[in-house]
Formats: C-alpha cells, sequence, structure tokens
C-alpha cells in the first residue's frame, strides 16, 4: 500500500522515524489500521502517544481515496491524543483534509537539491588541528550519540536519538560506515557529517573505478584513481550534519559540509539531496550557497486553538 502511495503521490508517505516504528514494537507507538472488509485501505501511526510531543503520519490507498477513509483514521489519531500530523509533499488532498479538521500549518521541513561533479571531489580543508575519520562501529557509539544531542538539543526529534536508535539505523541495508563522517579535535568527536545512500543509488564511478576505500579512514580524500570520465548517476543525501555548540563559530560548518559532498561525489552520484527545518533560516542560506535549492516541502499540521 505505501508502495502504490508512494508511485501516486511522488513522494513516500511516511517518514524514515515512522517506517522504522512499523518494523518493530516500540513503546507509546500507536498502530490504526482501516480496512473494507478484509483489505487494507489505510494506516495511520501516532508516535510518542500520550505525551505533548504525540505526531501522526497516515495514508490511504490510492484506489481508496474519497471514500472517508482519510477523514476516519485523521480523527482516530486525535483521539489518540496527536498534536501534530505530518503530510508529505504538501499535496492539495492533504491540505484540504487538514483545513477539513481544522488543523494549520505549524512546522515545515523543506527537501533541498544539487548535482554533483568533479569539482566536490576533493580534501576539504578543515580549520587547523581538526582531523578527519570515519565512524568505526562499537568504538563511536557513545560518543555519536553525544554530539548528536548536544547539536540538536531543540530538535523535536533528532536530539532525542538513542543509542539503540542508532544501531537500529545501522542494521538498515544503506548504512555504510564509511559516509558517516566524524570530525575531531584532540581525540574528541566534535562534529560528523553522516550521509546516506540507498541501496543501488551508486553509479560505479569512485571505487569501481579503482579509488581507495580508505581514503577517508586515512584522511587522504577520495581522489586517488577515481575516473574524471566515470558516468554520473544516483542519489545520495546529507542525511544528518552535526557540529558541537562549543565548537561552533570556529568555521567548521561550511567544510564538514564539504567533506560529505566529497565523499558522495567521489562515489560518483549525480545528485544530493537533504532535508532542513523551514525554521531554520541560517541553515537553508548555507546550503544555499552551497548551490542547494528547494524542490519540495513536508507540512506539519495541528490543531488551531480551539478546535477539537
Amino acid at each position: 500500500m505505501w508502495s502504490r502511495a508512494e508511485s501516486a503521490d511522488g513522494v513516500a508517505p511516511v517518514s524514515e522515524a515512522f517506517a522504522l516504528a512499523a518494523r518493530r514494537e516500540r513503546p507509546a507507538t500507536v498502530h490504526l489500521l482501516r480496512r473494507v472488509g478484509s483489505e487494507l485501505v489505510g494506516y495511520a501511526q501516532v508516535a510518542d502517544a500520550g505525551s505533548a510531543d504525540a505526531a501522526a503520519e497516515l495514508v490511504v490507498d490510492p484506489a481508496h481515496r474519497r471514500a472517508g477513509h482519510g477523514r476516519a483514521l485523521l480523527d482516530a489519531v486525535l483521539e489518540e491524543g496527536a498534536h501534530a500530523l505530518w503530510a508529505h509533499g504538501d499535496l492539495a488532498p492533504a491540505r484540504a483534509l487538514a483545513s477539513s479538521a481544522g488543523l494549520e500549518p505549524t512546522r515545515s521541513l523543506h527537501l533541498m537539491t544539487r548535482e554533483l561533479t568533479d569539482a566536490d571531489v576533493g580534501s576539504p580543508s578543515l580549520p587547523e588541528g581538526y582531523s578527519v575519520r570515519a565512524f568505526e562501529p562499537g568504538r563511536d557509539d557513545e560518543a555519536w550519540v553525544r554530539i548528536n544531542a548536544a547539536a540538536f538539543a531543540d530538535h523535536p526529534e533528532q536530539g532525542r536519538m538513542t543509542v539503540a536508535d542508532l544501531r537500529e539505523r545501522m542494521e538498515q541495508p544503506w548504512f555504510d560506515p564509511a559516509g558517516l563522517i566524524l570530525v575531531e579535535r584532540a581525540g574528541r568527536v566534535v562534529a560528523f557529517h553522516w550521509t546516506k545512500v540507498e541501496h543501488g543509488s551508486g553509479s560505479g564511478a569512485g571505487w569501481a573505478h579503482g579509488s581507495d576505500p580508505n581514503g577517508v579512514r586515512n584522511g587522504d580524500g577520495w581522489a586517488h584513481g577515481s575516473d574524471p570520465n566515470g558516468v554520473r548517476g544516483g542519489t545520495g543525501e546529507v542525511y544528518v550534519v552535526g557540529v558541537d555548540p562549543a565548537e561552533q563559530g570556529r568555521g567548521l560548518g561550511g567544510p564538514v559540509t564539504a567533506l560529505g559532498l566529497a565523499y558522495l561525489s567521489w562515489l560518483g552520484l549525480a545528485e544530493v539531496h537533504l532535508y532542513v527545518d523551514g525554521d531554520n533560516p541560517a541553515a537553508r542560506r548555507t546550503y544555499e550557497r552551497l548551490g542547494f535549492r528547494d524542490a519540495a516541502v513536508d507540512v506539519q499540521y495541528s490543531p488551531t486553538r480551539g478546535s477539537t
């Protein structure tokens, strides 16, 4: 059903966090199924149910839309205490459904994209005293959670990630420790750039043309043997970029971002995308200076004051 919805709408109907939660039991997570007879026609999920952070996502099978199933699921998640509802892609039907229930936009998440070129490949310069290496599972798990929590202390989802959450993502087919790039100062992790490449997104440039897969571990960059004539294809993601607040103002943001772009370009990918909160204009300006442009937006809706 999710695949049919994505094909019809051009956007995934649920976020990664909600998709992962549907695969295993989690506390304070409510799953709601909508059926016609024995046929599943809709699904909704409430995360952090019973708390002030309770948020929901829902999807209706394209073959069963305009039959009241979306409104029934929406009413159900509100009854479960959801204070927010995510609509991916900001599609007109989602806006109409939210409006019909008295919900209004309260937050946005922007998808930004840009092309990758050979000019992105290289070894971005870090300020003096900093070094770069790849994440090592087992050794760096707790250090990553610590720096992530500090960097996203005010973020309602990212900042609450635990070691268990990290390891759940490490179990996914797309995870590659070489793509989780760590920056250290005096032996302490102070920043990171986590890249993501879904299975099958690579093009065959990069490693397949003789590049040194240990380049990032040695701090040597990624240009060793890459074929500048390799045909680019596929898309990578700037999954998460974080800098310890204690290190801010030292000129790390740009170089740390460039490290990930260099890595994705070295893999031979043609495009990169990322998500950034609409209420973070500084980050959006940084990415715009790096050539990123808005491609789509996800919108969070919440009940208006006095609505039920």
